[in-house]
């Protein structure tokens, strides 16, 4: 099945050039110490916040140096759907506009107002009926930023292009610990791709387990179980145990998640802390064996003002499995929280950190019009990599599972899109399962037989 068409919106090259007063504001500080930043709006999605360099108007050498480093501030990504509904047949078609409002002072809330003050807004006009199967530079260079009757005006410096992104699109047939088929979307299609078979084994028990097609792929892989985590027995309480298997339409296995670092509520709570995280192995099969592609670590963050709480996560892309010792450290593509209660969107997206600072703005002498790309350790790993959606926990029974969308650059084979569905399945179980409060009850399917009604093996 072909991939679905996402486009991206980039916006980079930020600079703010203000103009020497003859004589300080009424505060005493110079325009040009202030701090700046910018608020930026697509249509209806979702505001993004980025910092402006600042610089003086007459500093011409200093302004292309900072425009050059200033790099990618926010991304927008447009699926299919968005696209048309910004770009289709109604009277606002081919009149979609980026804006960014400016600001000068710090960000944040004081007392519940906004502290920075507003200096003005640039509208970029887009058309993004050209967007759908290639890149467009819908500006780039300098815009007056408001009025001025007293003499020259602030100037901004703004790239805005959008470039195609297409994407696999997975979705669960219901949660990961069903077992569910996972089926590709594509428009209206809906075709089954992979089936996941959920395990929940007492190690104590059940020391060896094989998988039917391929017979040594647990006991040589058992090494790096113990390199990454303890099957010891605990006598506190403990999740340990679980694991997906992603098989394609002919049963035989193409990736794994499974928890090799037990899920143990910090002494004196009911909770997983960040200083003694859980852990999952992403593992893909490799010469007959399982090989280590991925860590996930995942623990229970104490919620803030709004008093909810959040599942902290960091994953991180191991080296190949064939030149690495256990205690090589691996290259970290994700860290952030999602919310218990509410769920989110776990994102692996690299296109800002990919930004390098020697690259020309658009509209200077030596422009490409592009962010550029900085030296990476994994250079396959760039730009957007994967989402996955995440419902909270509580989620009412027979929900759906999750959605996952996979850059078709990171695509290249089955084992490539079934570790990432495996990796979606471990965040997904982290949410709802794994975090959980030790003082609530796990469902049947997650407890094996021989465990403790609070899900710790007895």
């Amino acid at each position: 099945m072909d991939p679905c068409s996402f486009v991206r919106v980039l916006v980079g090259n930020l600079a703010l050039k203000i103009p020497v007063a003859s004589r300080p504001d009424r505060s005493g500080v110079h325009p040009s110490s202030t701090p700046c930043y910018c608020k930026i709006t697509l249509h209806n999605l979702p505001c993004q916040t980025a910092p402006l360099p600042i610089l003086s108007l007459e500093d011409t050498n200093a302004g292309a140096v900072a425009v050059a480093e200033s790099g990618l501030a926010s991304v927008f990504h447009l699926s299919r759907v968005e696209l048309e509904r910004l770009a289709g047949n109604s009277i606002f078609a081919g009149k979609a506009k980026l804006q960014v409002a400016i600001y000068t002072g710090r960000r944040g809330t004081t007392c519940g107002i906004y502290s920075g003050r507003l200096l003005g807004k640039v509208k970029v006009p887009m058309d993004l009926k050209a967007a759908d199967g290639k890149a467009v530079v819908y500006y780039s260079g300098w815009v007056n930023v408001g009025k001025s009757n007293k003499g020259p005006s602030a100037q901004v410096h703004i790239t805005v292009k959008s470039e195609p992104d297409p994407r696999f699109v997975f979705e669960f047939g219901g949660e990961p610990e069903c077992s569910p088929h996972v089926f590709q979307i594509q428009g209206n299609l809906r075709q089954p791709v992979f089936t996941c078979k959920f395990s929940c084994r007492n190690p104590a028990v059940d020391r060896n387990v094989r998988s039917r097609s391929l017979p040594t792929e647990m006991g040589s892989a058992r090494s790096w179980l113990k390199a990454f985590g303890s099957e010891k027995e605990k006598p506190n309480k403990e999740r340990k145990g679980w694991s997906v298997t992603v098989h394609d339409l002919s049963g035989s296995p193409v990736a794994m998640a499974s928890m090799v670092t037990p899920f143990v509520a910090s002494p004196g709570t009911d909770r997983v802390s960040r200083s003694n995280p859980g852990a999952w192995l992403i593992l893909r099969p490799g010469d007959g064996t399982w090989k280590p592609w991925g860590r996930l670590e995942a623990w229970r963050e104490r919620g803030g003002g709004n008093g909810s709480d959040a599942l902290g996560y960091r994953f991180e892309l191991l080296p190949d499995a064939t030149t690495m010792t256990p205690s090589a450290a691996g290259v970290s593509l994700a860290e952030s929280a999602i919310s218990m209660s509410k769920g989110g969107r776990f994102l692996i997206d690299l296109t800002s950190s990919a930004g390098s600072r020697g690259c020309s703005p658009g509209g200077s002498p030596k422009s490409s019009g592009d962010f550029g790309y900085a030296l990476w350790p994994f250079a396959a790993y760039r730009g957007f990599v994967m989402s996955s959606t995440v419902a909270g926990e509580g989620r009412p029974a027979g929900a759906g599972g999750p959605v996952v969308e996979v850059g078709v650059q990171h695509v290249g084979c089955t084992e490539d899109a079934a570790a990432f569905i495996a990796l979606s399945a471990a965040i997904d179980l982290s949410v709802d399962d794994a975090c959980r409060l030790f003082s609530n009850k796990l469902r049947n399917e997650l407890q094996p037989r021989g465990t403790s009604r609070d899900g710790g093996f007895l």
